[in-house]
């Protein structure tokens, strides 16, 4: 008997990864009856990610967060023992614009709410898949849900949204989620270009979430006042490392 296994991702807009899997396994099972076919389907962080992870045996553990314009949308992580993984694009991702793309004020907050019901469960491995994002606002509004404080040059609380952060002038860490510095995060995700510059999120990406050119150029500018505001904090300048940005 052969023997054969199918790891399927999605095709985006048409299949899930578990459809395109039950396509390829039907196939192969009508020009040879006899094989033996597994199913796994797998993700790149993007759209599928939780899919993936279920599939995996882990559990869904429904949430509700701000979806990408701040409108209450029903999303979930999933989980295992103290292991969770949370996928961007089912809570802040494009398919939450319901009216149409919002480039400039689209936000990554949900994505933030749904790792603090994960840490406040008990999680403390989490993958973070950031793929198939709604905005391009360098993970500002998850890092906001989780404690931090986007601050103007006078000391008041920004906007979300990617194009808010040109008025960044600080990040105050100081209000983090405790569950932080015990837990560890990893993202997932399958590009390798920096935060800012002409490969940098706004520049590549940005037209995808429909920002025109000169939503892109505010967007490249905003990002960089974010990267400031951050290396100023933390002591470390990450805007032209590999991967650097979250879409």
């Amino acid at each position: 008997m052969s023997h054969v296994l199918v790891a399927s991702d999605k095709f985006k807009g048409t299949l899930t990864a578990a459809q395109v899997g039950a396509a390829v396994r039907t196939g192969l099972q009508r020009s040879k009856p006899d094989v033996e076919v597994v199913v796994v389907p797998v993700a790149d962080g993007g759209d599928g990610t939780l899919a993936a992870a279920e599939a995996a045996g882990y559990e869904l553990v429904p949430v509700t967060a701000a979806g990408p314009t701040g409108k209450r949308v029903e999303t979930s992580y999933a989980r295992l023992g103290d292991r969770a993984v949370v996928e961007l694009a089912d809570v802040s991702g494009l398919s939450r614009l319901s009216e149409g793309p919002a480039p400039l004020t689209a936000s990554s907050r949900g994505t933030g709410e749904v790792i603090t019901a994960a840490l406040d469960a008990g999680c403390r491995h989490i993958v973070v898949g950031i793929g198939g994002s709604a905005g391009t606002d360098g993970g500002a509004g998850l890092v906001a849900a989780l404690g931090a404080r986007l601050l103007d040059a006078d000391g008041n609380p920004i906007a979300d949204g990617g194009a808010a952060l040109r008025d960044v002038a600080q990040l105050d860490l100081s209000g983090l989620h405790r569950g932080l510095e015990v837990a560890e995060i990893v993202v997932a995700c399958d590009v390798d270009n920096p935060l800012t510059g002409p490969r940098g999120a706004a520049e590549v990406y940005g037209p995808q979430k429909g920002a025109m050119p000169d939503d892109v150029a505010l967007l490249d500018a905003a990002l960089t006042s974010w990267a400031d505001a951050v290396a100023s904090a933390t002591g470390a300048d990450h805007r032209d490392a590999p991967g650097a940005r979250v879409r």
